[in-house]
């Protein structure tokens, strides 16, 4: 049976899963693609919602990026924080609702990763979602996006399209062209679209 929308957005379901060890997305080291995508740009604060174990962070702490992952399941942050034990740089890591966070993450950071987080949220909270990551960046600031796009019904993960996200994002952030990259973990190749989105600057 299907998980309910309401089961979805609760944290004891996403804690239930860790602890079941039902998390194959988890893959133990942080997606290649926007690896690739943040060697490319220079460091600055950066947000990692549903960070999970945090493998993103890590990486993204080891090339000089101020990284912070937010996840709502103790279990992962637990995790995430000992992986972080001894690593490169100064990761950070909360355990935070995306939609609730504190307001000193209000406009703080230049960069929010996705990866994961999207795919796992209810559908009907998609425009939520793009409110949230918004209000994290600073204008100008930049989402780094790995979107699921695997095309099966139901979900978690969710399936997402590049026109429904140029339809949930257009209003606040410049979108390229989406790229299918090569180096997606082998059981995502073909099904994952890569974009940097550009928070817009309103001008008065």
């Amino acid at each position: 049976m299907p998980p309910k929308p309401s089961d979805i957005s609760s944290r004891e379901f996403w804690s239930t899963r860790y602890r079941k060890g039902e998390d194959g997305w988890e893959k133990g080291v942080a997606a290649p693609p926007l690896l690739r995508l943040a060697r490319r740009l220079p460091p600055g604060r950066v947000a990692v919602p549903g960070c999970g174990r945090g493998h993103e962070v890590l990486a993204l702490a080891a090339l000089g990026w101020e990284a912070v992952g937010f996840d709502f399941a103790p279990e992962a942050i637990r995790a995430a924080r000992r992986l972080a034990r001894g690593a490169q740089g100064k990761p950070r890591f909360e355990q935070a609702d995306l939609f609730r966070l504190p307001a000193r993450h209000r406009g703080a950071f230049d960069a929010v990763l996705e990866h994961t987080c999207f795919c796992a949220v209810d559908p009907s909270r998609r425009e939520e979602y793009v409110a949230a990551v918004r209000g994290l960046l600073k204008p100008g600031g930049l989402l780094l996006g790995l979107f699921y796009a695997h095309g099966r019904p139901g979900g978690p993960p969710f399936s997402v399209t590049p026109g429904e996200i140029r339809r949930l994002f257009s209003a606040d952030f410049h979108i390229p062209r989406f790229s299918t990259p090569r180096d997606s973990f082998p059981s995502r190749r073909g099904l994952e679209r890569l974009a940097i989105l550009r928070r817009k600057i309103r001008r008065n």
